[in-house]
């Protein structure tokens, strides 16, 4: 049985403008629409959604011409690169937006999980936010309290359940954030990709949870995520989003496959990396650099070397809660490093000064294997500060690692956690 029809789907936006913000354009579509009975003549123009180029219109679409189902009992994951548009569909899956042309037919409750904070009040405690999200998704308060127990215990914060959640870290957060999505029986659970926050254990419960909702309870799961290991192990199918349009839909290796073939291992990733200074942007990574002891700025290092990352940063606003995510993942798209600042108490990112900031991360030598990998980083902040003032530069370097001495390297891989301090 089909859980989720999507029919059409389009979203379109105007860069930079809630509206069109001119009295011509807002009388032209008034008159077209409630006049004419007309379409929106301004659905007619805008660019694909690249958001590496400078567009000829001011108009973009974010979405085009979605249309695919999803059956019950799937566990769909979502690949794109930043910006393609996946965290859009989910909004619109979800009802936080509408979409600009188009349908979805969902059958059941939905249960979304879209950044950190999703449906949280933070002056709200722990507990008071669990009722608020059962009752909004419906639920009594009954059937709220039978499972309530549970939800707690999944998620790992009982000592702080009834403190206000404004107190809580990005990482605690997430914990309750996912325990209340997949303990509220929920007929479809949708997943963006908030989960890098949590640590190791949290991430292996998750993804645990969501295979026995998929496959126990027969209900549906769609997630999105960049860590290809997760995506591979959880899904069974997979759907490609590229510029705004589905670009691939099969299974979930080949999807894979494909798209890591297509922008990971790209072979313009170099040991630097930098981006034009963006006046719209609260916070943004300007310049990225990798080296090695001595000063040494190279794609290939020892093993025996500490391994230095430095970010160059502008300030332009504060942003609450302002925090960092890194990940070392191998070329295949499994992580084998992460890191989130807010895991640090003393070097929080709101401390940065206005202006420009710089950011050093440290890998111990030894930590990791010979091989090759790439770093994804990432910004966000909690709670309600628009987050698309805040960059997402994606994969930021391509490095190497070379181990003459010792053939032991393979042995120290892992999957680690905050051990890199974030110091400015």
């Amino acid at each position: 049985m089909t859980a989720i029809e999507f029919n059409n789907i389009s979203k379109q936006y105007r860069l930079g403008l809630v509206s069109t913000r001119t009295i011509s354009h807002d009388l032209n579509r008034w008159w077209a629409m409630n006049i004419r009975g007309k379409e929106d003549p301004y659905l007619k123009i805008g660019d694909t959604n690249d958001r590496s180029t400078k567009g000829e219109s001011d108009y973009v679409w974010a979405l085009r011409d979605i249309d695919f189902k999803v059956e019950q009992g799937d566990v769909l994951g979502i690949i794109g690169k930043n910006g393609a548009g996946k965290s859009t569909l989910l909004k619109i899956l979800s009802k936080v937006t509408t979409p600009t042309t188009g349908t979805i037919k969902a059958r059941g409750r939905i249960a979304s999980l879209l950044e950190v904070g999703t449906g949280f009040h933070p002056e709200m405690t722990g507990r008071e936010n669990i009722y608020m999200n059962g009752a909004i998704m419906g639920m009594s308060k009954a059937e709220i309290t039978r499972k309530l127990d549970e939800i707690v215990d999944f998620s790992g914060v009982e000592r702080y359940l009834d403190t206000p959640v404004k107190r809580y870290s990005s990482g605690m957060t997430v914990r309750l954030g996912f325990a209340i999505a997949a303990h509220l029986d929920p007929e479809i659970l949708v997943v963006d990709e908030v989960l890098a926050v949590g640590d190791a254990e949290f991430q292996k419960k998750a993804i645990g949870k969501m295979q026995d909702v998929s496959r126990g309870e027969g209900r549906t799961v769609l997630f999105v995520s960049h860590n290809m290991a997760s995506l591979r192990m959880l899904c069974n199918r997979g759907i490609l989003i590229d510029k705004g349009s589905v670009f691939s839909d099969g299974g979930i290796n080949e999807i894979c496959d494909l798209y890591l073939k297509q922008s990971i291992t790209h072979d313009n990733v170099t040991s630097q990396w930098s981006q034009k200074f963006d006046s719209s942007k609260a916070f943004q990574l300007l310049e990225s650099n990798i080296k090695g002891e001595n000063d040494n700025k190279s794609t290939l290092f020892s093993c025996d070397e500490d391994i230095l990352l430095e970010l160059d940063v502008f300030l332009q606003q504060k942003v609450p809660g302002l925090y960092g995510y890194l990940e070392i993942q191998k070329t295949d798209g499994t992580s084998v490093w992460v890191s989130d600042s807010n895991d640090l108490i003393n070097n929080k990112l709101e401390r940065l000064e206005m202006g420009e900031n710089k950011i050093r991360l440290t890998i111990p030598k030894r930590t990791l294997a010979a091989g090759e990998y790439l770093a994804y980083l990432n910004f966000t902040s909690d709670f309600s500060f628009t987050n698309r003032n805040i960059d997402t530069p994606g994969i930021i370097c391509k490095f190497s690692l070379s181990d003459t001495i010792t053939p032991r390297g393979d042995k120290r891989q892992g999957y680690f956690s905050k051990l890199i301090d974030w110091k400015f």
